[in-house]
């Protein structure tokens, strides 16, 4: 898919957040200023959430109180080869509401449990390639 605005893709993702289920892990995969965060709002917005979204990059974990629960992740300051479980989050807690996680590339191998992978390619300054592979086989 191609989007040509931020609004685009805000949209595209606040439509793709009414999909989401309790236990669903999103990695969002782009470079810097790619609109992983743009995303997150979408995302958010389409869980129901009504707060405010912004990127957790100094404290690496934002959780915003919804129903179901967002733990919103950006694992940008994590050495490679993280966990989740060294950020102090349970897999049996965030089995509990819906995760989004920016830089899942942190975790390398790391990755069970996620469900979704969104891909966000920069085409130009508006222009953004989006892509989503959703993971059926966890």
């Amino acid at each position: 898919m191609i989007f040509n605005s931020e609004e685009e893709t805000y949209n595209w993702a606040l439509e793709f957040g009414k999909s989401l289920k309790p236990g669903d892990m999103v990695a969002l995969y782009g470079n810097l200023g790619a609109g992983k965060t743009v995303m997150s709002r979408g995302i958010c917005k389409g869980l129901g959430f009504e707060g405010t979204v912004c990127s957790p990059t100094y404290t690496i974990l934002h959780e915003y109180p919804n129903n179901p629960p967002i733990f919103h992740f950006d694992l940008y300051r994590l050495e490679s080869g993280a966990d989740i479980c060294e950020v102090g989050m349970d897999p049996d807690y965030l089995a509990q509401g819906v995760s989004l996680i920016e830089w899942p590339e942190r975790l390398e191998n790391n990755t069970a449990g996620i469900t979704h992978i969104i891909k966000i390619e920069i085409l130009s300054e508006n222009a953004r390639q989006v892509s989503l592979e959703k993971k059926d086989n966890l």
